[in-house]
């Protein structure tokens, strides 16, 4: 569908232009929310009427923001939420989120002007666009974190989770203790500990004692022959 801007559109162009976009993303974004006229010949005739005032109502928007901006550029929000040993939060911080901690450090702005490209679902600093108006937009910041200790550490500029990574993988004290070298004393004491063999300090081994034999004793003596009756 082809489209005539009313304002300036990121990505897309600026007022006035002519431009061909998707028929749901005019329909459903562009058109309800005033953003562009259909680019038909009535409404380009109906633009060029009123281009004039078009023109100066946005630059009015424009000054009122660029005056906003100076409240909320730079700004940092501290958000306390639970996550898990990785960092990975328990849900996301939405752009409601963003809006709720501004304001609660004085600084005004609409859940629209929030630009999320997802939702932020780790601890950390992340960098949040806010569009104040199509052609002025800041940054301010949004440390998540599980505590105000570790929100601190991350102030500082130091990375949490990096640094716990670190601390479990290093190796334990005991493990980094160097054994002492070993001198000719201690390897004697060594040797002189280690008991010696029967057979290397020159015992005979002990005599297994026989066993008793079942059979009998051999004789050297015939049996007596039978005698005979005597006549």
């Amino acid at each position: 569908m082809e489209v005539i801007l009313l304002e300036r559109v990121e990505k897309l162009g600026a007022i006035g232009d002519v431009v061909t976009v998707k028929n749901g993303f005019a329909r459903n974004y562009l058109l309800p929310n005033k953003k562009a006229l259909r680019a038909n010949e009535t409404n380009r005739k109906l633009f060029e009427v009123n281009r004039k005032k078009i023109e100066a109502d946005n630059a009015d928007r424009r000054a009122e923001a660029e005056k906003a901006s100076k409240g909320v550029e730079g700004k940092t929000v501290q958000l306390i939420r639970q996550a898990s040993n990785v960092g990975h939060l328990y849900g996301s911080v939405s752009a409601r989120d963003i809006v709720d901690a501004l304001a609660g450090e004085g600084a005004h702005v609409t859940k629209s002007q929030i630009v999320l490209d997802r939702p932020i679902k780790a601890i950390g600093m992340h960098d949040v666009k806010v569009a104040l108006h199509p052609e002025v937009a800041v940054t301010v910041k949004v440390n998540v974190a599980r505590s105000p200790e570790e929100a601190d550490l991350q102030a500082q500029g130091i990375d949490v989770m990096q640094q716990m990574f670190e601390r479990d993988a290093a190796p334990a004290p005991e493990d980094l203790t160097p054994e002492p070298p070993a001198t000719e004393e201690t390897a004697m004491e060594e040797a002189a500990a280690v008991e010696t063999p029967a057979e290397t300090a020159g015992a005979e081994p002990a005599e297994e004692p026989s066993e008793a034999s079942d059979e009998a004793p051999a004789t050297d003596e015939a049996p007596a022959a039978d005698e005979g009756p005597q006549t």
